[in-house]
Order: C-alpha cells, then sequence, then structure tokens
C-alpha cells in the first residue's frame, strides 16, 4: 500500500470531494471495502481494465495531520494476459496517472521526489 501526500496547503477532500464516485470512474464499480490504518478504503475487485486484477484505494485519516490517500493496484501477471488485454496497459498507466494528479495535485516526478524524500528521512542515523 502506498500513501500519498496532497500539495501544500491543499486537502483530499478539496481536490477529490467524492472520492468514492472518481474512484468509480477511474477503475470502475466498487465492490467491498477492507480497513487500513483505521479507515475503510474502497475495493474494485473487477476493475474496467484488464490489466488491473484488484485496486484498493481510499483516504487515511491521521490525527493532527492531514489525510493521505492510499492506493494499492495489483496487477495482473503479463503474461497471463490475451493480445488485446496488453493493448489496454497504456491506459492502465494513463488511469493511474491522471486519478493521483487529480486527487493529489501533483504530477508522476514530484510524487516520486516526495517518497524520496520520505525513505531518507526515515532512514535511521548512524
Amino acid at each position: 500500500m502506498k500513501e500519498y501526500k496532497m500539495r501544500r496547503g491543499e486537502t483530499l477532500e478539496d481536490r477529490v470531494p467524492d472520492i468514492e464516485t472518481t474512484v468509480q470512474e477511474y477503475f470502475g464499480p466498487i465492490t467491498g471495502t477492507t480497513e487500513y490504518k483505521g479507515s475503510d478504503l474502497h475495493v474494485i475487485d473487477e476493475p474496467d481494465n484488464p490489466v488491473f486484477e484488484r485496486v484498493v484505494v481510499g483516504a487515511v485519516a491521521y490525527s493532527g495531520k492531514k489525510d493521505r490517500l492510499a492506493v494499492e493496484f495489483e496487477e495482473r501477471d503479463p503474461t497471463e494476459l490475451s493480445p488485446d488485454d496488453l493493448e489496454a496497459a497504456g491506459d492502465a498507466v494513463d488511469a493511474k496517472n491522471d486519478f493521483l494528479l487529480e486527487a493529489t495535485g501533483r504530477d508522476a516526478k514530484s510524487r516520486r521526489e516526495s517518497m524520496k524524500r520520505d525513505v531518507e528521512d526515515d532512514a535511521p542515523d548512524y
């Protein structure tokens, strides 16, 4: 499960007021929920794009901090996909990036840089 921060000064609710509808528009009908760090996340067991096997997404609340977006994309093994399904791979990448940009306000490059800083901040000092 990956967690994403919003841009400085923005909240997830500001960016995506109705996360349930937004998730369904990008990935397909929600089939259930799962608990993660005390928050209920939406589960899509049969995503619209055949590259995805399962998608889990939702807001994770932290006391005293801004909510974060938690996302887990489970993708099918490429050897299991038909040639038609493989053509959908580009659409799957676009769907992920477009959704994350809409929800966080950060493009792929800035999300990577933010995650690198988080890892560096968590590294032990020797």
